[in-house]
């Protein structure tokens, strides 16, 4: 129909730019680890090097709200880790994410943003610059085509990708009703490791992670 053949010529369109790939299940570029997935995705919209994708990884995850103490910590995580060689995998969004990101990008293993929505766009709109450095140093991913919106019901979709593609979840700061717990569950199921970083009995950000610990979450 119409609406196929439009959604199919905005992706070539896209994909014409050198630094824009179009991955599918068959491509030797796509990730073994997300083939495990039983919906695994057929198409993944990669911009930046999609040789990133076949690094080892560690997702790093948390509140969009954090402490100035949780923004530091995911930083110098993010930092070390990258240095070691581990490339950093999470969400771009504000917060936690965009930390973990920024502090990866200054280390050697550079960094992974997975994304709910299509490559046309970026959001939220102040990561515009980080997402630029990140396709230099990195990929930004997903598996929306171009043109998707953002909408809410997609970014716990888009947390099974993350926790897939990684050795293990490491969440920094969350709250009890976090969407970092739904990445830190699905990596439990998907027989990752899931690890937390303590915080302050006073911080309602902590508190997330003291329930991961408590169920068992390696204590960083």
């Amino acid at each position: 129909d119409d609406q196929t053949s439009s959604r199919v010529n905005a992706d070539l369109e896209w994909s014409k730019n050198k630094d824009h790939h179009i991955l599918t299940l068959f491509d030797p570029r796509y990730p073994e680890q997300l083939k495990e997935l039983n919906d695994a995705p057929p198409l993944l919209y990669v911009r930046g090097d999609p040789d990133f994708l076949l690094q080892t990884q560690l997702a790093m995850v948390g509140t969009r709200n954090p402490t100035a103490a949780g923004r530091n910590t995911a930083k110098e995580f993010a930092n070390h880790l990258s240095n070691v060689g581990i490339t950093i995998t999470s969400g771009l969004a504000s917060g936690i994410d965009g930390a973990s990101h920024e502090g990866a990008l200054n280390g050697l293993a550079g960094t992974i943003a997975v994304v709910a929505h299509g490559l046309d766009i970026v959001y939220p709109a102040q990561h515009q610059e980080l997402a630029q450095r990140i396709c230099k140093k990195g990929a930004v991913i997903s598996e929306m085509p171009i043109g998707t919106q953002p909408q809410r019901g997609m970014f716990p979709r888009r947390n099974r990708l993350i926790s897939a593609l990684s050795l293990g979840t490491l969440v920094v700061e969350a709250a009890l009703k976090s969407g970092s717990l739904i990445t830190a569950r699905l990596a439990l199921e998907q027989n990752k490791e899931v690890f937390a970083i303590p915080g302050s009995i006073h911080n309602p950000m902590a508190r997330g992670c003291h329930q991961l610990i408590r169920q068992g979450a390696k204590l960083v």
